[in-house]
């Protein structure tokens, strides 16, 4: 018994010394000073979310989420310029609410959210250090005057910028810079592409190329000065975007009681389908039981007279979050009467979004190598997400509208959660950088969209 003893202790004690010894995280800044860190950028690091910039809202910011885990390893206080209302600064702020359609059908979905507003006059008189600006390009956070109130009316000025603007004639950089940053994030180019897109490629352009190219390297040149480090962040291509995936082409749905239906549309558009014929067109409008493609207005069809310029929806084209449910509903829309064209992404005016998307992201992607600057995809970190999801800290997030957790209630902006996901890639690729421990978020922490 006394030999079986000495052996169980001596295997206890083999075990004990075999144990795996256990590695504290340490946060550390590696090589980058975190001391003062400036963030600059649009509507996406400003943290409007559900169609506004309001306080909650913009407390969730990634922004400020990054800003609050950088005072661990050496971050000063990060400061926003806080919207004072829960209501925004602009209407329309979104919430899950019910309403009833033109059938008479009640429904839970966003509805606007109206209370008394922050007005863009009532200024911000202390220095922030969130920069990001709603409806900003990359030609705007270099252009002096954009938060000068008197340029409002031409359109030079941006109400959101005028509301924290240290001095009227101000640039976004040059008081970005005036914080002698040590540090800065920036996520800019989105709007470059996004206005284009979201107006149905009808009511914005796309920025050239080369013009991009010039404004963000000034940008990114002027923010290295003095040797600050940084991080960039590449444009995510908008077919990932609750805004644009939401609405399918083929909404139109005939149920198997109106065959009477079908019969009428056909014959409506057989003389559409014979001048096409005649034409030498490939274009036809055909219904059938079922889901069909929207009928949709197209200025791009070459060779067609205007007054025939439309078409049914390709399942390669994309409808808008804003397109009007009760004009599909009740208005004859996309059977009877195209969709107008502001409501709808063609396949040409995808390939536009898509090509300039690229060359932007190359040329984000190239500054960050020549400056030693950490980068994140996230093109490629939506693109996986839209094909595959992702689940983190038992969520599961998709870019599914309002039940992916991602997007919040005006399917282009982020929830709480969805920031505190992207602090999180933020923070992996400076760590990854400046070999710096930045630790990282639980984004469990973090509220969903609120249901009723």
């Amino acid at each position: 018994m006394k030999i079986r003893y000495l052996f169980y202790l001596a295997l206890l004690a083999f075990i004990v010394s075999c144990k795996p010894e256990v590695n504290e995280f340490t946060p550390s800044n590696g090589s980058a000073d975190f001391k003062t860190y400036v963030a600059l950028g649009n509507s996406l690091t400003a943290g409007y979310a559900d169609g506004a910039l309001y306080t909650s809202g913009q407390s969730y910011s990634w922004a400020n989420i990054l800003g609050q885990q950088l005072t661990t390893v050496g971050g000063q206080p990060f400061v926003q310029p806080v919207v004072t209302s829960e209501f925004g600064v602009l209407p329309g702020k979104r919430k899950l609410g019910f309403s009833v359609d033109c059938l008479g059908v009640t429904s839970l979905g966003p509805v606007l959210d109206n209370g008394e507003l922050d007005p863009w006059s009532n200024h911000i008189d202390y220095a922030v250090n969130n920069m990001g600006v709603p409806g900003a390009k990359v030609a705007h956070l270099l252009a002096p005057g954009y938060g000068n109130a008197a340029n409002l009316q031409a359109g030079l000025a941006n109400p959101y910028f005028v509301k924290f603007a240290a001095s009227p004639d101000i640039s976004v950089v040059a008081q970005a810079m005036s914080m002698s940053p040590t540090f800065f994030s920036l996520w800019i180019g989105n709007n470059d592409v996004l206005g284009y897109a979201t107006s149905g490629g009808a009511g914005d352009v796309i920025t050239p190329t080369e013009q991009f190219g010039q404004y963000y390297n000034m940008l990114a040149q002027t923010l290295v000065t003095g040797g600050a480090k940084g991080v960039l962040a590449n444009i995510p291509s908008i077919t990932n975007a609750a805004f644009f995936t939401t609405i399918p082409y083929n909404v139109i749905a005939i149920p198997d009681s109106m065959q009477y239906a079908v019969d009428f549309l056909n014959a409506s558009y057989a003389p559409y389908n014979a001048a096409m014929e005649q034409m030498g067109k490939l274009y036809r409008i055909h219904f059938e039981l079922g889901p069909n493609p929207m009928v949709i207005m197209d200025p791009g069809m070459e060779g067609v007279p205007a007054q025939l310029q439309f078409r049914q929806m390709t399942s390669n084209e994309l409808a808008l979050l804003t397109l009007p449910q009760d004009s599909i509903k009740c208005a004859t829309w996309g059977s009877g009467v195209p969709v107008p064209n502001q409501y709808i992404l063609t396949e040409a005016e995808i390939d536009n979004i898509t090509a300039a998307t690229i060359a932007f992201n190359n040329i984000i992607k190239q500054t960050a190598d020549v400056n030693g600057l950490a980068f994140v995809d996230f093109n490629a970190i939506m693109v996986d997400i839209s094909a595959n999801g992702l689940i983190f800290d038992g969520i599961t997030f998709s870019t599914k509208f309002v039940t992916g957790n991602l997007f919040s209630l005006d399917g282009i902006h982020l929830t709480p959660q969805g920031n505190a996901l992207v602090a999180n890639y933020f923070i992996d690729a400076i760590n990854a950088q400046y070999t710096a421990q930045i630790p990282k978020v639980s984004v469990a922490n973090y509220p969903p969209i609120v249901f009723p």
